[in-house]
């Protein structure tokens, strides 16, 4: 096995657990876990539990998808993901894993070849499963993921390295769920033009009390299964329309996966992560949105249009950062109910990707021109005219 002298600090990515070709062409896509790492030598054992143990999980797996236009020989593979100038890291939702996002990542990386993306398991979905199957509320609620999300990339030497002349951009994208993980990022901890975030749909319903009330009610049901299986008859009639609900829109490939998903996970982590997204009430959210935007759907059933609205205001969050657009909670997700529905959420789709490209290159620009002194922190379109 070939190691990079070059890029010493990025030879875990050796450590494959499997390495395919990527469902689109000229996409491969290759699979990471935590625990095989640790094993094969290519981290650290000491630092792999820390960080297993410090946010309660058991693994952490992750799938890489980059772009090609041939069969990359693995003497190759840490040089040339290395050297891209930025990183795409997609996170999840509620219920579901690294496979929702479908054919984004790749397509996100066609389009800008300099481009790498990371699509992860997280807060006790998918195979990063938590260790508590009935973890407390602070555990598993947004910030708390974002601290294991930030901390990972921290293991794993995705940011540019000291020293290094080229400007690197990590840039987050979170849907539901995960979209409300990004707010909890700690600018303190980046680099300037560092990171961009772009939540989708994000649950953070701090604003809006009847949403809270509902989170809360029905992941404190799906927990007490956990403690209580002779309630499952209830359950079979309460999982359709819930899972409906959220999945509203999107591909069939999608619900199926948030079944299979909802059907692999311990009840009391379920109900457990959406009864912490009720309960949050942590207003410690960084006013620094310059490289952020949200996308929020018309007719989402779980993320309140107007309550969100209304936090966005409160936050001061930019207007021009803000898209409204026609669709469901997977407004990206492009599903068969009704022609209508999949043109739309088609579009919505490349405007997701747009967004993506826009903010990194947005990013890049910022890291080498360097911060001006004096403005307003928020990136709107005269800022945005003036980098370009």
């Amino acid at each position: 096995m070939s190691m990079s002298r070059s890029n010493p600090h990025m030879n875990w990515l050796l450590g494959y657990s499997e390495r395919r070709a990527g469902r689109l062409p000229s996409t491969h896509v290759v699979e990471y876990r935590l625990s095989a790492l640790m094993a094969r030598g290519f981290v650290s054992p000491a630092q792999g539990l820390s960080f297993l143990e410090r946010f309660g999980l058991t693994d952490f797996f992750w799938e890489m998808t980059f772009p090609e236009d041939f069969e990359l020989p693995d003497e190759y593979l840490v040089d040339r993901i290395a050297d891209a100038n930025g990183y795409v890291i997609f996170v999840h939702g509620w219920t579901g894993n690294h496979l929702i996002w479908e054919d984004l990542p790749s397509m996100v990386v066609l389009s800008n070849r300099q481009l790498v993306a990371f699509a992860i398991d997280h807060n006790g979905f998918g195979e990063s499963i938590l260790s508590d199957v009935t973890p407390s509320l602070d555990a598993c609620n947004p910030p708390a993921a974002m601290q294991a999300l930030q901390a990972w990339i921290d293991m794993m030497n995705l940011r540019r390295q000291l020293g290094s002349p080229r400007p690197k951009v990590i840039n987050l994208v979170g849907h539901s769920m995960g979209g409300a993980t990004l707010f909890y990022s700690n600018p303190m901890a980046w680099r300037y033009g560092e990171l961009t975030r772009f939540a989708l749909a994000p649950a953070l319903l701090l604003e809006d009390e009847g949403y809270r009330l509902f989170y809360t009610a029905l992941g404190l049901g799906i927990g007490i299964l956990q403690r209580l299986p002779v309630l499952e008859i209830v359950e079979r009639f309460v999982k359709p329309t819930m899972l409906n609900t959220l999945v509203a829109g999107a591909s069939q490939d999608v619900k199926m996966l948030h079944s299979q998903q909802y059907a692999a996970t311990p009840r009391g982590i379920t109900g457990a992560t959406f009864m912490a997204m009720g309960r949050l009430k942590n207003y410690e959210i960084a006013r620094d949105f310059r490289l952020m935007r949200v996308m929020l759907g018309h007719r989402d059933p779980l993320v309140g249009l107007t309550g969100m609205m209304d936090l966005l205001m409160k936050l001061e969050f930019p207007a021009a950062n803000i898209h409204v657009v026609p669709g469901t909670h997977y407004m990206f997700s492009v599903g068969n109910e009704t022609p209508m529905n999949a043109y739309q959420h088609a579009q919505n789709r490349e405007l997701v990707i747009e967004d993506i490209l826009e903010l990194h290159d947005m990013a890049i620009r910022m890291q080498k021109q360097g911060e001006r002194v004096g403005g307003g922190q928020a990136l709107g379109r005269r800022e945005r005219a003036d980098i370009e």
